[in-house]
């Protein structure tokens, strides 16, 4: 593994001693890849994963735009499921990644849709 991925690694093993998602309160954890963008809103309590959305739905893969705007509507769509299944609030766990461009996106558009962090 390289120096860049042990650094994230790390990073994101110290967030997660803190951040811890419930089935009131699921932690909303994003995954980064070079093309796309994957997030869950997961019960840490009964390790479940209650909703998901990423930027290979078919709805998000067939709008144009940028990565970041493609982000954004990740966000929004992942805070549409977590209303439809009563959710209001989540713990917001950003992967190791920093607070920027495509991650800040998602976050933007989570709470856009409704979702408190």
């Amino acid at each position: 593994m390289s120096t860049k991925t042990n650094r994230r690694q790390n990073i994101r093993y110290r967030i997660r001693r803190r951040v811890g998602g419930t089935a009131q309160k699921p932690r909303l954890a994003v995954f980064r890849s070079n093309t796309d963008i994957y997030v869950q809103l997961i019960d840490d309590s009964n390790g479940t994963t209650l909703a998901s959305a990423s930027s290979r739905d078919k709805d998000i893969k067939a709008q144009q735009g940028t990565k970041s705007e493609k982000s954004k509507l990740v966000g929004a769509a992942l805070a549409r499921k977590a209303t439809s299944l009563g959710l209001t609030t989540c713990v917001f766990d950003r992967g190791g990644y920093l607070y920027h461009g495509r991650v800040k996106a998602v976050a933007e558009g989570a709470r856009e849709g409704g979702l408190q962090f």
